[in-house]
Formats: C-alpha cells, structure tokens, sequence
C-alpha cells in the first residue's frame, strides 16, 4: 500500500515540474524571407510587389525599423488578430522614432509634378504581368545622367536585387515610390534626401545596350511610368 502510495506521488510531482512551452510562430516556409545583407524593408517590398506599409505592419515594427541579416521577414497577411496587435505594435514603434529620422522622411503628399528621368526614348510599353515591362527601358549613352522624377528621399541604393542591376528607389511620398535600374554607377546613398532633377546616377547597359530601366509604384503595385510623365 505505501509502495503504490509512493510511486503515484512521485509521479504527481514529477508531472508538476514539466514546463509547458507555449505555442511559438512558425516562421519557416512560403510566406516568410530571410533578409540578406544588402536588404532594406523598401527592397524586399519592392522584390514581391508589396507595399513597404503593409510589409512593416505584417511584422509589428514601423518602417524605421532596422532590420538585420538572418532575420524572418511575413510577406503574407497575418491572422485579424495578429494584424491588430500589429498595428498596436507599429504605432508604438512610430513613437519611439528619433527626430532625425522623422526629418529624413519624405512628405505625404503625393508629386504635383514628374519629370522624364534622362534624356532618351521608350523601348518598350509597360505591362505588369511581364516582370521585364512593370515599367519601362530608356534608351540612351552608356554613363549618361540619371536623374531623379520628383523630391523624395532614397531608400535603396544596391545591387541586390536579382535583374535589376545597380538600382536606386526613391521614396517621393507614402504612395508613390520610383526605381532606377541597370545603372553604371549609383550616385546617391540610402538616407539621402533628393530633389527633383537631381543627378543619382549614370546610365549602365544590359544585353550590350545602353539603356535605363525605370519603373513607378503605387502603393506597392507596378504603375505605368507614361501616365505620369509629361508627354515628350
């Protein structure tokens, strides 16, 4: 009696010191990126045609956020629940931003006026649904000045994105971003404030010809660049 008595409160007390782990977020498989090194949360968006607002609330940080090598990134809309405590989490993180980095940020107020980014004619139309035509390819001279469509800020200036070159995206408000492809030489770092006409670039090649590939977004979609740009 007192040998059953033992063994069933030795188990009692063996089963009392196990530690439950609580549920943690799988955060392998579709859905989710591994930042590289050369990764800003603006390449990223732009590589999967996300709006970079989206891509920071999905992961609970504010578009200031740093992000770092290693890091798993959601490239996909989370739970309602999840996406509230996101929000929650990005207005607290907004408050915490410095004054420098406010001052850095573009303005909300979309582009009254574009200008062409060189000097060239079109090659191409645009089509969203071919991934060389989400804008369109100007051709011109090798090393010719690239320069920016609007005031904004730069807020990608590298050479990791697959099959765009060196490249250059300029943020020109919370709707609108502008991108610079297949350049020879980037002009301008990330952080950079630029004003419209200003020189960030020169022109590369791709396929042994000289040409610029330049591509708008709104909100994160691939626009077509003619709609904005006065008629030549």
């Amino acid at each position: 009696m007192k040998s059953a008595f033992a063994i069933a409160f030795a188990t009692l007390l063996l089963v009392s010191c196990v530690t439950v782990k609580p549920q943690t977020t799988v955060s392998r498989g579709a859905g989710w990126y591994t930042v590289k090194p050369s990764d800003t949360l603006y390449s990223i968006a732009w590589r999967y045609g996300l709006d970079y607002k989206q891509l920071a609330s999905w992961n609970k940080m504010s578009v200031n956020t740093p992000i770092h090598p290693g890091q798993r990134l959601r490239l996909i809309k989370p739970s309602s629940q999840t996406v509230a405590s996101s929000t929650k989490s990005s207005t607290k993180a907004k408050a915490r931003v410095s004054t420098k980095s406010k001052n850095v940020q573009s303005s909300s107020r979309n582009p009254s006026k574009w200008i062409w980014p060189t000097e060239g004619k079109p090659l191409n139309t645009f089509l969203a649904s071919d991934l060389d035509r989400r804008g369109i390819d100007i051709a011109g001279k090798l090393g010719q000045p690239v320069r920016a469509v609007a005031d904004g800020r730069v807020v990608y200036s590298g050479n990791g994105l697959a099959g765009y070159g060196n490249l250059i995206i300029i943020e020109h408000s919370d709707t609108f971003l502008s991108a610079y492809a297949y350049c020879q030489q980037r002009l301008v770092q990330e952080g950079s404030t630029v004003k419209a006409g200003k020189v960030v670039a020169k022109m590369g090649s791709r396929n042994n010809t000289a040409k610029l590939h330049f591509e708008i977004r709104r909100n994160g979609k691939p626009v077509d660049p003619m709609k904005y740009l006065p008629n030549k």
